[in-house]
């Protein structure tokens, strides 16, 4: 508690407030309304204040455009909630005229209504189909986008792949994801990379997460999931990779045959960015809103804002 108490001070300190709670805006208001774009220190504060909100984001009321007919989901990674993982992403997709959801997966006792991630992978499957059918219900859409950062990449693509989303799921991206597995020691340094960044320290309890344990290669799960290496057919699959990538190693594990498999150093060589710091990364950002826009899979972001080495 008092590491949380301290990450929170550090980001208030820093001078850049919350994302003010307010009601969701209307897909008619949504061409005028603007929505700011967070930071690190916006992230880390509401990872702590605001774990399940982000201003326009589970509109209900929200109504797809012509332009944008599929609502995005957003799967948040292990340890964060989605009102800190999605604090640029989200602003900017609802900018560009999409009705935007999100929900906090994997919450379990330990988690205090904050650190996601943590209960079963299948469980956490179960729970973005239920949300997807929700999302398509008050939509009318027949089909849903899905971006995931770490595991929820993994979970998006174990709904498309064992839950019926190769039916639902037009486009998914995933951030650095751990859909093929990762090592127990890249869940250690996604810890440590965390708590540098000012996120209260999330790794204690780790036996208690099966949601952890899941993705690690050679667990029950991931072999079982590994098994069939098919790609089901429907959905247009993005993977953004880093070079730099120290949680879900190697990072060419990322990659999923057929997919638009991109490494951003490829791209932007200078970029150093690491793997919780994609959430952050400019680059990153303009291919994911270029892959759900169905723009060409040789779009070329700018090479600038770059997000944390960690």
């Amino acid at each position: 508690m008092k590491q949380l108490l301290r990450a929170v001070a550090c980001a208030l300190t820093l001078g850049l407030g919350l994302v003010v709670a307010g009601s969701g805006t209307t897909a008619q208001a949504a061409t005028t309304t603007q929505y700011r774009e967070g930071t690190l220190a916006t992230a880390v504060a509401n990872f702590a204040l605001s774990p399940s909100y982000l201003r326009g984001v589970n509109d209900w009321d929200c109504v797809p455009s012509p332009e944008h007919p599929e609502p995005v989901v957003l799967q948040h990674a292990t340890f964060v909630n989605f009102g800190s993982n999605f604090v640029k992403l989200a602003p900017r997709l609802l900018n560009e005229g999409y009705c935007v959801y999100a929900q906090n997966y994997g919450m379990t006792w330990s988690s205090f209504g904050r650190v996601g991630g943590l209960g079963s992978v299948t469980t956490s499957v179960r729970s973005l189909a239920a949300f997807v059918e929700r999302v398509r219900t008050a939509t009318g859409s027949e089909k849903v986008d899905v971006v995931g950062h770490s595991q929820g990449g993994l979970v998006a693509y174990a709904y498309i792949k064992t839950a019926g989303g190769a039916a639902t799921v037009d486009d998914y991206v995933a951030w650095g994801g751990s859909q093929n597995g990762t090592t127990l020691n890249g869940i250690a340094t996604l810890g440590r990379s965390l708590n540098l960044l000012g996120f209260a320290e999330a790794f204690a309890g780790l036996l208690q997460a099966p949601g952890v344990t899941d993705q690690a290669i050679g667990s029950r799960f991931m072999d079982g999931f590994r098994a069939d290496p098919a790609v089901p057919a429907g959905p247009d699959y993005t993977t953004i990779q880093t070079r730099y990538d120290t949680v879900v190693t190697p990072y060419e594990t990322q990659s999923i045959p057929g997919a638009n498999n991109v490494v951003l150093q490829d791209l932007c060589a200078d970029n150093r960015v690491g793997h919780v710091g994609l959430f952050l990364d400019e680059p990153t950002l303009q291919l994911t809103v270029n892959a759900l826009a169905g723009g060409p899979d040789d779009f070329r972001p700018t090479c600038t804002g770059y997000g944390p080495a960690l």
